[in-house]
């Protein structure tokens, strides 16, 4: 580990936040090596600035967590909370001489009780480990983000993400019942509750989620399971045109139906899926939609959403009859973003949710900035919530396309207001939206918001820079 003394005989501040770091922590759990710190200095979001970090903390322990902050607090030092950095927004970048405080390490599964249908967890349990054994015991977490190989629960609570079962069965946000919360000064808040029901008091669990570190950090949590669902089945339908498509979800989701899972592919995508993959998919496919059902009699699910698709003007509706078929349709939404990253050496995913009645006018207005700015923006979305994911592909060595990538994005993001929409629905403000966000919420929202900010970190120490 190095030591930053000088030979200068006054304190240096890095030595002196080392010291007393190292007071109440382990040495194995302190890192002042340059590139060690580097490789946390950021999550995976373009265009957002980085800082150099002072020490980086990898706590085991609640205990070890409030150390951490009471030292923050009596010297002044910023702090950035981290989970597995898998993040698009920005919101786990260092900033200049922070304490990066990452809780990866913090990754037990404390209790699974299969009554009250909970899983107690520490908030460095990757998403899948936990989607896994409570699988074992024929439950289900449902929140499934594309990166929940890697990411952790406590980074999915910081940005209250999603997934592609959103459509049935909500966010991240749905499923926290509780939240042990270390604050700024190193005190420790317990919120919720573990029971299916409770309304004391304002919802303060609810509060934390979402808010990226910038109000406390979550040292443990009380989740919701649900009975394990049967095994769902896949529809793929091929459609002329991206007004179709939308007029098929929404002719879905008004019948009635509720699908585990409905998505939908641009033109752009499809084509760099083929590419990718040869997937053999027609090169007149200019939108592919996905449909799900985990019902009891998925097929008969599918059959109805296949009369739907049809009448909407599909080209060709392909549903499977057992999981095999089902995962070979559902390859190419999985190949999506791989397949959009092969066309440019960097991407700009965005994130931006709108009414499904607008969805066919955000995918339209998002190929027409493509056109405008000369640039490949392919688009994935969660169609059945009408979470849109424009893609823009770009060289970054090269400044006049990186600045129209970056223009190509703003009005990405102004599309989603007009339409209605929001700039975020699953990843997050961050570095990268703050400026989206104030519009969003106006100036008495943000004045409210910063006022609730001051109340839990009046110092303003945790993940500063971040959201506002």
């Amino acid at each position: 580990m190095d030591d930053l003394r000088t030979d200068d005989p006054r304190p240096h501040p890095a030595a002196r936040l080392h010291d007393l770091l190292r007071a109440g922590l382990p040495a194995e759990a302190l890192h002042t090596d340059p590139d060690v710190m580097a490789s946390y200095a950021h999550d995976m979001a373009s265009f957002c600035p980085a800082g150099a970090p002072a020490v980086v903390v990898l706590p085991r322990t609640v205990e070890q967590v409030q150390h951490v902050m009471r030292v923050a607090t009596e010297l002044r030092v910023p702090v950035v909370p981290q989970g597995a950095r898998t993040g698009l927004s920005g919101a786990a970048n260092a900033s200049d001489g922070c304490i990066v405080l990452s809780l990866v390490k913090m990754d037990r599964i404390l209790e699974i009780d299969t009554v009250d249908r909970i899983a107690v967890v520490e908030p460095g349990v990757v998403n899948a480990v936990l989607s896994r054994a409570v699988d074992e015991l024929g439950l289900y977490y449902p929140p499934d983000p594309s990166s929940w190989e890697m990411c952790t629960i406590g980074g999915n609570i910081g940005t209250a993400s999603g997934g592609l079962c959103c459509v049935k069965y909500g966010v991240t946000a749905e499923y926290v019942l509780g939240l042990d919360v270390v604050l700024a000064d190193g005190r420790l808040l317990s919120t919720g509750r573990r029971t299916a029901k409770g309304v004391a008091g304002y919802d303060l669990t609810r509060l934390f989620v979402g808010s990226e570190g910038s109000l406390g950090i979550v040292v443990r949590a009380v989740l919701a399971l649900r009975p394990r669902p049967p095994q769902q089945l896949v529809l793929a339908a091929e459609f002329g045109s991206t007004a179709a498509a939308c007029a098929a979800v929404c002719a879905i989701m008004e019948a009635g139906h509720t699908p585990s899972l409905l998505e939908i592919m641009d033109r752009t995508t499809v084509r760099a899926v083929n590419k990718l993959a040869n997937m053999g998919l027609p090169d007149t496919t200019e939108a592919l939609l996905l449909c799900a059902f985990d019902t009891p009699e998925p097929a008969a699910d599918l059959a109805a959403v296949g009369v739907l698709c049809t009448a909407a003007g599909a080209a060709e509706v392909v549903p499977a009859e057992d999981a095999a078929e089902s995962e070979l349709l559902l390859q190419a939404r999985r190949l999506s973003l791989t397949a959009l990253e092969a066309v440019k050496p960097a991407t700009m995913i965005d994130d931006v949710c709108v009414p499904r009645t607008k969805l066919a006018a955000m995918l339209d207005g998002t190929a027409a900035i493509a056109a405008k700015y000369d640039l490949t923006i392919g688009v994935c979305a969660h169609a059945g919530d009408g979470n849109t994911h424009p893609v823009v592909c770009f060289d970054h060595t090269d400044e006049d396309e990186a600045r129209r990538a970056r223009e190509s994005f703003d009005e990405i993001m102004a599309l989603g207001l007009e339409l209605g929409g929001t700039i975020t629905g699953e990843h997050g403000v961050g570095t990268l939206k703050k400026e989206w966000l104030a519009r969003e919420l106006g100036p008495v929202g943000v004045e409210l918001q910063r006022g609730i900010k001051h109340t839990f970190d009046p110092l303003g120490l945790l993940n500063p820079g971040k959201i506002f």
